[in-house]
């Protein structure tokens, strides 16, 4: 298991050597600082943590800066832990590029979703919309919440509220490109969240 910490610049598109065109995400990956190794004995389980994008120390805590100093670098404003790494492969301080993963390589991103604000049934949940006729009355209501007998609408109905903003990971996307002098992944397809938003780049679990 490898990774890094990075943020989505947006999608373009490449073309292979057989003509064919890709579109793909633009990751700008690291430089991530490795903040911290956890181990068994002290924590309980494995993992590395790491750092991306230093914050101004007018807005870190002084326990912030204090972590990142042990490392020898400023605080990150995108902290991350790493977990199933080789221990030994890491140092605290150790800076991470984008040449830690390969074209043809597969990955995991785990990102944030868009943020929908409240939303409707419809929308949010894909329910069908009634007649749009003037004399139906009803257009676009979040239909039967269920018998009337309790009087009270059971937990777990879907219903209008809060759509996105939610962790998402996109599994087996191939990586395309590595930039190592832009610190870029080019990786094929499309990732959770808006431009300019933090994302993790990780091996993939389920490809072999």
């Amino acid at each position: 298991m490898k990774g890094i910490l990075g943020r989505k610049l947006g999608m373009t598109q490449v073309f292979t050597e057989e003509g064919k065109v890709l579109p793909v995400t633009v990751i700008e990956a690291g430089p991530c600082v490795v903040l911290q190794k956890k181990d068994t004995q002290n924590d309980g389980y494995e993992a590395v943590q790491l750092g991306f994008e230093n914050k101004k120390h007018s807005r870190a805590t002084k326990a912030a800066i204090g972590h990142a100093q042990k490392a020898n670098t400023a605080p990150k404003r995108y902290v991350r832990e790493l977990r199933g790494v080789t221990l030994n492969d890491y140092e605290v301080g150790q800076e991470l590029y984008a040449d830690v993963f390969a074209g043809g390589e597969f990955v995991d991103v785990i990102g944030t979703s868009k943020g929908k604000g409240f939303s409707g049934a419809i929308k949010r949940h894909n329910q069908s919309r009634g007649p749009m006729a003037h004399g139906s009355k009803y257009h676009r209501g979040a239909g039967s919440q269920g018998a009337i007998a309790p009087n009270r609408v059971f937990k777990g109905q879907t219903g209008a509220g809060r759509m996105g903003h939610e962790r998402v990971t996109v599994q087996n996307l191939e990586v395309v490109k590595v930039d190592r002098e832009r610190n870029v992944i080019l990786i094929k397809g499309a990732i959770p969240g808006p431009k300019n938003s933090f994302v993790m780049v990780k091996s993939a679990k389920k490809k072999h």
